[in-house]
């Protein structure tokens, strides 16, 4: 089932996790990579991605927290 433009979930692939359209890279995968420093162009070749791909990704993550509730820790 798709989800997000580019970004589908089915519990066959990878336990249900959110994944680029087409593979089995999870979404969250990708966003460590790119946190942990790894340009696009060394995650697109690294798991066959495009830049499609990698903007689909952070346009779920950025829709899917934008409605968190986050609460200060003292």
């Amino acid at each position: 089932m798709e989800v997000a433009h580019g970004i589908t979930i089915d519990e066959k692939v990878r336990f249900g996790r959110p994944v680029i359209k087409g593979t089995r890279v999870p979404v969250d995968l990708v966003l460590g990579k790119l946190a942990g420093g790894m340009t696009y162009e060394e995650v697109m070749s690294e798991y066959e991605l495009s830049k499609e791909d990698i903007l689909a990704a952070l346009d779920y993550a950025a829709k899917h927290i934008s409605g968190e509730e986050v609460k200060a820790v003292d």
